[in-house]
Formats: C-alpha cells, structure tokens, sequence
C-alpha cells in the first residue's frame, strides 16, 4: 500500500520536479501541496505547484498558505529561479486554482486524518511551525519529516553560513527542529559534485522525449545559468530532488546518523546556520543550558548518486 505524504513547497524550478517524481511515483500517495513564501511570493509558488499537478495529469489539492516568514519580510531567491520561479519560460496560467482553505488549517487537518504520514517540505518552514504552534499534539501522528534544507558542516549557498530555506525563515526553521518531530535532514551539500546533472544526464533526460522530462530541464536553465555563477560548478543541482529521492526510498541515503540539531536565528552574521551537535557534545556541562530544548534529528550525509538520478529518469520517462 502506498504510504501517504503531504509536501510543503515554495514552487520553483527544483521543487517542481520534485513534486513530479512523487506525483508520478507507485510508492506514495500525496494527500495535499501546501505552499509557502520563499524562492517566489506564495501566490507565485502556487501557480506554479498547480501548474506541475497539471502537467503530471494529477487532481492532488494545492493550498496556498503563509506571504511572510514569522518575523521578518520575504527575501526571495528569483535572482536564482527566475522571476516566475521556473526560468522565465513563459508557462500559460493553470486551469485549476488553490483550494480556499489556508495551508495551515489543511496541513492540521490532513495530518490529523492520517495517522503516521510523512511530511516533505522543499522551502522555509513557516507553515510547519504555524501548524504546530497551533496544534502542537500533531507531532504525534508525524511518521517521519524530511527537511530539504541546511548545510551541516558545509559552505552556504545564500551566506557563508546559511542554506536559503533555512536562512529565509530561521524563526520557523528553530522553531520546528526544536519540536520533536521525527527530522530527517537533507542538505544542500548532497545536491552537489557528482549528484549535479550533467550535460550527458541532461541530454539523457531530453531523449526521453516526455513533456515532463523537457519541462524538468528547460525551467531549469535559469537556475543553471545562476549556479555556475554560484559556485563554478557545470550542471543542473537539484536539490529538492534529491531530497525527494530520499523520501520516496530511504536506501538512497547510504550515510547517515542521530545528533542534536538548532538553528541560529538571532544572529546576523550566522542567521540561519544549521549547527550540527557532531562530537554529542550538547550534554557537556558547559553545553547543557544552551542546548536545552534541541533534539536530535537524523542528518543524512551521502547518497547513493546512481540511483538518485535513475530515480528522477525514471519519473520523467512516465
């Protein structure tokens, strides 16, 4: 039977393709896409998760829910994804709209009506952490709650020290790996190296001559032009992908192992960064009182890359 899902995303060109491999996946059943702010103002991310549910010729519910992160306002990342979020490709309106209810209230309420589902969130973390201050007790029907997000031990792709959905909205993102929820932690370093699509992966993906596996690729040619210029590195990173990889197939995941986790959201310098409790050493006496109210989340740290890339063909050739 296939297990149920709820993604949280703030639709751009990654997350779109990732919302196509779960869609298109025998493994999952996506009860609900919540939207939220982050790479695109929600209204955006919205169209656009519509948009992909189209294309995949799903009926999946989309709700669009929080503008703002909890305390500070947007800083979007179209300098990355283009100012529609999917390379400026001229994409027509979908036919469907996003369904009345807020996502928060949705999120609340499908968790609530199956116990022991998964959550996958691709952007910051506001509607979680609204969800939860709301109805705290959810955590208890959470099976599992893949994070795309932070840099454990690693360079930033937004600052230094800062992985973008984590540094958008820190608030939410402490408030949530602070909460108990079963955290697994994909990190931005796993969409990078080997994992990146490159010229023969991307002509790989074109000859499968699907609608989907063009789309995959060509609303993501702003984002490569934009990671070149990022890091020096040739290809397409995908890193919602890989994390959904992940969350479809959890032996994807070669690496990985239990720490405590935070998030720093006070500080200007670090805003963001995800501190990684490596050596266990938050019970030490001189850690103990700083550390108090973290738990430890699992972090992933490799993957097997093969199979993160015949995972994604393998959705664009359906």
């Amino acid at each position: 039977m296939p297990r149920t899902i709820l993604i949280d995303t703030d639709t751009a060109s990654d997350d779109a393709v990732a919302l196509i491999m779960a869609l298109r996946s025998p493994a999952v059943r996506v009860a609900a896409i919540t939207t939220v702010a982050g790479n695109v103002p929600v209204e955006q991310a919205t169209r656009n998760a519509l948009y992909t549910v189209e294309l995949c010729g799903a009926s999946t519910p989309v709700f669009m829910g929080c503008g703002e992160p909890l305390t500070r306002s947007l800083e979007d990342a179209t300098w990355f994804h283009g100012q529609d979020g999917l390379g400026d490709q001229g994409y027509p309106p979908p036919n469907r709209s996003a369904e009345a209810m807020h996502a928060v209230e949705a999120m609340i309420e499908t968790v609530r009506a199956n116990p022991g589902i998964e959550l996958v969130t691709l952007g910051p973390l506001t509607n979680v952490a609204m969800a939860l201050k709301r109805a705290p007790a959810l955590i208890a029907n959470v099976g599992r709650c893949l994070i795309m997000g932070g840099n454990p031990c690693c360079v930033g792709n937004v600052t230094p020290a800062a992985e973008y959905n984590m540094w958008v909205d820190p608030d939410a993102a402490r408030i949530v790996v602070r909460s108990g929820l079963p955290i697994e932690l994909v990190g931005w370093q796993l969409c990078r190296g080997d994992a990146v699509l490159s010229a023969r992966d991307i002509e790989q993906a074109r000859a499968l001559g699907t609608a989907t596996a063009k789309f995959a690729i060509d609303c993501n040619a702003t984002a490569q032009a934009a990671y070149l210029r990022q890091t020096g590195e040739v290809g397409i990173s995908l890193p919602d992908p890989v994390a959904m990889s992940v969350a479809l197939d959890s032996t994807i995941a070669l690496e990985a192992s239990d720490h405590h986790i935070d998030v720093e959201a006070s500080s200007e310098l670090t805003r963001g960064m995800t501190v990684i409790d490596q050596l266990n050493a938050a019970t030490n006496a001189r850690n103990r009182h700083t550390w108090a109210l973290t738990k430890p989340a699992r972090v992933i740290w490799k993957i097997d890359v093969a199979r993160w890339k015949a995972a994604l063909f393998s959705a664009l050739a359906a």
